[in-house]
């Protein structure tokens, strides 16, 4: 057995056993548990050149995101959003306001309506998804997809309230939401200030025809009511919200063109 001699500096064998010592597990150790022995990261977790992050330390910087992986987003949420039922995050406003029985008349005219809007919403999902696709600036695609969701709130509402009236959404459907994310995403490239003037205008127009039906209504539809009110105001939200983080104004004919084309839209959501 080799002995140090005191004052002597430790044998080389002596040196690399306390090294292995002080790596080896033991009992106690700091909050996050027994102190073990020091492992690489897995690869899949810290990249070359990132430092890894423990259990309780987020990673520094983002995982960004492969345009497949975009691709696949996007063609997943278009399905559901035109074949699906996605849920809402937030209660429907209608909430336990009474469903009173209206007559055939005043049920069909409520339920093409509710048809509309419900259009709308399936168009607003588009058109955010398609800007957020091409926005260069990520704030603006994290305002883009906020507002989105919020849509997505809009669009449960009015498929709940559609179901309510004993009836469907639009048959057209795939080609409004096909349409509005081309528009969205040519609306995305002429860069982040023209896309911001596109939500404007967008919910502008909306807002002023919620207006118009909350004015046509049957005075009895009050969970269509109750839906729209709500709705009307996350629209003017999103407006003003898009308006402060620097929205330009959008030349005519472009608003008189949107116009024209959601006005067809209204026309045949109405009825199919």
């Amino acid at each position: 057995m080799i002995q140090a001699r005191p004052g002597s500096r430790k044998p080389p064998l002596l040196a690399a056993g306390a090294a292995r010592a002080s790596l080896a597990p033991r009992a106690g150790g700091g909050e996050n548990g027994p102190v073990g022995r020091i492992r690489p990261a897995h690869p899949g977790l810290a990249a070359p050149g990132r430092p890894f992050a423990g259990p309780n330390q987020a990673m520094s910087t983002p995982r960004l995101q492969h345009p497949l992986d975009r691709f696949l987003d996007d063609t997943q949420r278009a399905l559901e959003t035109v074949f699906g039922n996605p849920p809402a995050a937030r209660d429907n406003p209608a909430g336990d306001t009474p469903d009173v029985e209206l007559d055939d008349g005043e049920r069909r005219h409520a339920a093409g309506l509710m048809r509309i809007n419900h259009v709308g919403e399936v168009c607003a999902q588009a058109l955010y998804v398609g800007q957020a696709a091409v926005a260069r600036d990520p704030a603006t695609r994290d305002h883009l997809m906020e507002a989105a969701q919020e849509e997505t709130d809009h669009l449960a509402w009015c498929a709940d309230r559609l179901r309510e009236l004993d009836s469907r959404p639009s048959l057209f459907n795939p080609v409004w939401y096909a349409g509005s994310y081309a528009i969205g995403v040519l609306a995305g490239l002429r860069g982040d200030g023209w896309n911001l003037g596109f939500v404007v205008e967008t919910e502008r127009q909306v807002e002023a025809h919620l207006d118009e039906h909350l004015q046509t209504l049957p005075g009895a539809d009050l969970r269509s009511r109750a839906i729209l009110t709500t709705m009307k105001a996350d629209e003017a939200r999103h407006a003003d919200n898009a308006q402060a983080a620097g929205a330009r104004i959008l030349p005519q004919p472009i608003p008189s063109i949107m116009a024209a084309a959601s006005k067809l839209m209204k026309t045949v959501a109405y009825r199919i």
